[in-house]
């Protein structure tokens, strides 16, 4: 497993994102709040993290849904996953979704998402008339059936 250096700026009164076990892909993020925040069913909310982050060339961090959320309370990352670029040196911020019938608090603190840095490779395209043959084609959406 790689292992990289990442400067971080930590202008909350919460621990850095950390692994919570030797195997996790993901870091929890925490809301800084000054006070709760009150969720509506279907409403969505830009949640500060009080985090900034410098990573290095070549890797990106992803804003994931936590799935303890998600599952007991509906509340889900809206542009999963999000982006933050390796030039990006704003304070990192959650677009959170309510997909419960429910109001949802979020309080200081909380837990809101997964922070997953990962690697990532530039494409040069290169313009063409055709593609190789393969066995499955042009073939998607549910074309392989349901066995």
């Amino acid at each position: 497993m790689e292992r990289i250096k990442v400067k971080i700026i930590n202008r909350s009164h919460h621990p850095l994102p950390c692994y919570e076990t030797p195997s996790s892909a993901g870091m929890d993020v925490r809301a800084f709040l000054t006070t709760p925040i009150v969720l509506e069913p279907g409403e969505r909310v830009l949640v500060p993290t009080g985090l900034y982050i410098q990573l290095p060339q070549g890797h990106e961090c992803q804003i994931r849904p936590r799935s303890g959320l998600a599952l007991k309370h509906g509340i889900t990352v809206l542009n999963t996953p999000g982006t933050v670029d390796a030039d990006y040196r704003g304070e990192i911020k959650v677009i959170l979704i309510n997909l419960s019938k429910e109001p949802f608090v979020i309080n200081d603190g909380e837990r809101v998402c997964q922070m997953v840095i990962t690697d990532y490779t530039h494409v040069e395209w290169e313009s063409t008339d055709r593609l190789d043959e393969t066995k499955r084609g042009d073939g998607g959406f549910g074309h392989t059936g349901l066995n």
